[in-house]
Formats: structure tokens, sequence, C-alpha cells
């Protein structure tokens, strides 16, 4: 059966969605169009790219999750000057050694650019900081007089997984500036809406993954310190948007994994927690799919 899937961001935690789409393979479920951010974005780039849940689940295992981490050197070698490239670089990370990988994995089954894969069949969501909106990619590249079709997928990604102040920004260059691109999640972290049509329809069978518990099984959030008022502010600022757009009734089309006792740049994962994290996955979408979709289109 051909439907449309979203997933959602959520960085390291990311691995759960690998487990969802395992079980929704075996169910005879086929993408016809995929769309996410960050995290869950670089899993719809993996589908669109016609890897199958298992060779996912290989790549992923055999990476070193801390190679992806390429501070900028230092004359000094002192703990505070990873904080001066924050406030030089706007991150503590270049985020190249990310862009490179998404580029060699992606090439493996032959996708560059935007014009290798299927028309419409991948979206990507990023945020432009510079001018406050949400940038779906590729759709979205006319508006910078950028050709789409020739723009990296590797690229939109490294776009969409740039998580502020931990990676640096990426700067596009444009005919009408340079604006400041930083991850989709602060702006649409689970964009469920992306592939309705202007009177709120769909074409097929849409389904959504989600790294957290649904809204009313979410635990209070413990602020006592400023770390957590900074995660706190991430967390609510990166829901506010989809949450006006989820209701009861598009709940029925999201499988939800609860893994809010991970944190989304756990880099030092290892092999228990990477199979922990499948596992709810899996677990999760088994569970979900016994009664989707309830009402064939």
């Amino acid at each position: 059966m051909l439907i449309d899937g979203v997933f959602s961001g959520g960085g390291l935690k990311g691995f759960a969605l690998v487990g969802a789409f395992q079980v929704i393979e075996e169910r005879n479920f086929q993408f016809k169009r995929v769309a996410g951010t960050s995290a869950g974005a670089i899993m719809a780039a993996f589908v669109a790219a016609g890897y199958n849940g298992k060779e996912i689940e290989e790549i992923l295992d055999e990476l070193d999750l801390t190679s992806l981490l390429d501070p900028r050197r230092t004359l000094l070698p002192l703990p505070f000057m990873k904080w001066m490239n924050v406030y030089r670089h706007l991150g503590l990370y270049r985020g190249k050694a990310l862009e490179k990988w998404f580029y060699k994995k992606l090439a493996a089954k032959g996708i560059y650019t935007f014009s290798d894969l299927p028309k419409g069949s991948l979206k990507i969501i990023a945020s432009d900081l510079t001018n406050g909106k949400i940038i779906i990619l590729p759709d979205d590249l006319k508006n910078y007089g950028i050709n789409a079709g020739e723009f990296s997928v590797a690229r939109a990604l490294r776009m969409s997984c740039g998580i502020p102040f931990f990676f640096e920004p990426v700067t596009l260059t444009t005919i009408k500036g340079n604006p400041i691109i930083v991850d989709g999640g602060v702006l649409s972290n689970f964009p469920l809406w992306i592939f309705d049509d202007e009177n709120g329809k769909r074409i097929r069978p849409l389904l959504g993954i989600k790294l957290s518990s649904r809204r009313e099984d979410q635990c209070a959030r413990k602020i006592d310190n400023g770390l957590n008022l900074f995660e706190a502010l991430f967390s609510t600022m990166k829901d506010a948007h989809d949450q006006r757009y989820i209701s009861r009734k598009h709940e029925k089309d999201i499988i939800f994994i609860p893994v809010e006792d991970y944190s989304a740049t756990q880099f030092e994962l290892d092999e228990r927690m990477k199979e922990d994290l499948i596992n709810r996955g899996r677990s999760r979408a088994l569970q979900f799919l016994k009664t989707w979709p309830r009402v064939r289109i």
C-alpha cells in the first residue's frame, strides 16, 4: 500500500525511527513521499534514496558518532576556548564531518542533488533565522534565486540538522543576501502539515512518526538550573508550531515513540542504548499498525 510519511526531529533519539520504519516495511507499506526535520530529515532522505530498514540500521551501527563532532582548532587547548567558538562561529562544531557523511551515504545510492530523486518525493525542513521563516527544501530554494534541482541533498540535510549553538549554522549564499540557516526544529520539528493541499486534504494516507509521548502523557519538566531552562525553552519553542496543528483527528495517524529519557545530543550512545531506541520504535510501530489505517482512501 502506498502512503506518505513524516518523521519528526530528535537528534540521536532518531535511532527509534529506524525500528519503526523496519516494521512499516514488514507490513508492506511503501512511502511515495517523505518529509522530515533534523533526524527525521536524515531518515526521510535515506528512505527516498532507496535504503531499506536493515541497511539504515547497518550504516548507523557502523558509524562512530563522535567522528561527526569536528571542533575548530584553537591555539590554546583550554576548555573555555570551545565556548569562544560559540561566540565567534556560532557553534561548538563545524558540521563539515556531518555533511561529508551524508554525502558519502547518499552517493552510494546515486543521490547527489534533488534532481536525482523523483520530483516531490522528499521535503526537508530548515529554519531561516535571518528572515524568520520556515524553509521547505527543495521547494523554497527558488525564493532565494537557487536552482533546486542542482542543490545538494547532503547540504540540505546539514541545514536541517544544525542544532543551534551545537553545530555552526549554514550561511546560504544567495542573490538576496546571506541568510543564516539552522535546525528545522526551531520552527517545525514535526511537519505533519506538509502534504496537505490548500483545502487541508491528502491524496493518500499519511503516517507520522514522532519522537515523543502524546502531549497528555508527558511529564512536567524540572527546571532548577540554567541548562534545564535552556532545554525547556528550546523544547517548548520547537513544538509550539506543530502542536497548534496536531489534534485528536491527526493523532490517529501518528506513531508516538516515548524517548524523553534520551538527549538529542547524546553522541556517546553505546550499542545497548542504540538497540533500546530501535526496539522502542519497533514496539510502538507494531502496536500502532494493528489498527492503522482505520479508513482507507
